[in-house]
């Protein structure tokens, strides 16, 4: 019997420092690291994982499905995908290429999540121009699901070479999943109900309850166009961590997103970040699913219930302060102890949203 709603758990491969020496730690050890999150997770019953995409210093996520792949030697049962796949700047048959040959390796555990990605780098380097933004993206996704339903595809656009009934291969075990990520844009709600992809929504900060409107205009457009609401999946995508207490979960996690807020608001212009704003994304109505148990366990229910219901879950745990031992941990709390009470309170029938 499938789980009312997945549990995951979206990883950035941020460079991490020792918050207690202000070191940094070598590359490779942090890329070992990240593959042993991976690994616990899978062991603490976690659903699924997923590593971003990015192409700048502070992330080592460049080559996601190198990651995954890697994991996928070491882990039996999580599930494995992008969080995102910068399609915009990619080659659709090199993307199907690389997650299905990561669905074999893993045994078909693997997914992806695919978007326009809400930085900019890569477009320059691979020699896209930003102002085709929208049209790569539509243009290569409509690519990406024939390549996923054909081995042999005619097709022709503006951003690459013809397909003139070549196969592409492998072809995955499996079904291999494509979620559509999305952020903010109607446009992108209205996309993704109309080609009955399931969605998957970033929320990094606001009112959980602002996105119902966008989630019911995704579901209105998928029904419109002939899709069922169990075909529609909903998952979340969000700020998260679990300590053995809701101060020390903060604690934890401040450092960290202080010194990433800060980092990106310069480049973005957005205000310092405070800890009393953190501290007010914590609480029991803010966007972070940060605290301890019982406090993430009702988060959790709460965003189920105001979104009118979700498939999975993902916690955003990248932290470039954080201790190895104590992320360790927090995946640990997350998988054997959120992950059950969230599953027992949905099961029971006065909380089925």
């Amino acid at each position: 019997m499938s789980n009312p709603m997945q549990i995951g758990i979206d990883s950035f491969a941020a460079v991490v420092s020792d918050p207690n020496t202000g070191k940094t730690l070598n590359t490779s050890t942090r890329m070992q690291n990240l593959i042993e999150e991976i690994v616990v997770a899978d062991q603490s019953g976690i659903d699924v994982f997923g590593v971003g995409e990015h192409h700048r210093p502070e992330y080592l996520d460049s080559a996601p499905t190198m990651i995954l792949a890697a994991a996928a030697s070491r882990t039996s049962s999580i599930r494995l995908t992008s969080a995102v796949t910068v399609l915009s700047a990619a080659d659709p048959v090199r993307v199907f290429q690389e997650f299905s040959t990561l669905d074999l390796i893993s045994g078909g555990r693997a997914e992806m999540v695919v978007g326009r990605g809400s930085f900019i780098e890569s477009f320059p380097l691979f020699g896209f121009e930003l102002q085709d933004y929208d049209a790569l993206f539509e243009e290569k996704l409509g690519l990406l699901l024939e390549i996923h339903k054909k081995t042999h595809v005619q097709w022709s656009g503006r951003f690459r070479a013809p397909l003139t009934g070549q196969g592409v291969y492998p072809r995955p075990v499996g079904s291999l999943p494509i979620w559509l990520g999305a952020g903010g844009s109607p446009e992108s709600f209205i996309r993704a109900g109309s080609l009955g992809l399931p969605l998957m929504l970033a929320i990094i900060g606001g009112d959980f309850r602002r996105f119902r409107p966008l989630i019911d205009l995704y579901r209105k457009a998928g029904q419109m166009a002939g899709h069922s609401l169990e075909q529609l999946k909903v998952g979340i995508h969000a700020f998260g961590f679990v300590a053995e207490s809701n101060t020390r979960a903060i604690d934890l996690t401040y450092p960290g997103f202080e010194r990433m807020a800060s980092t990106i608001g310069k480049e973005r212009g957005w205000s310092p970040p405070s800890r009393a704003q953190f501290e007010a994304a914590c609480s029991p109505m803010g966007a972070y699913l940060i605290g301890d148990v019982q406090s993430v366990v009702s988060k959790v229910l709460y965003v189920n219930q105001v979104l009118g219901g979700i498939s999975r879950l993902s916690f955003q745990m990248t932290n470039v302060m954080l201790p190895h031992a104590d992320m360790l941990h927090g995946i640990e709390l997350l998988g054997t102890r959120v992950a059950p009470l969230v599953q027992e309170k949905l099961s029971e029938p006065m909380l089925e949203a």
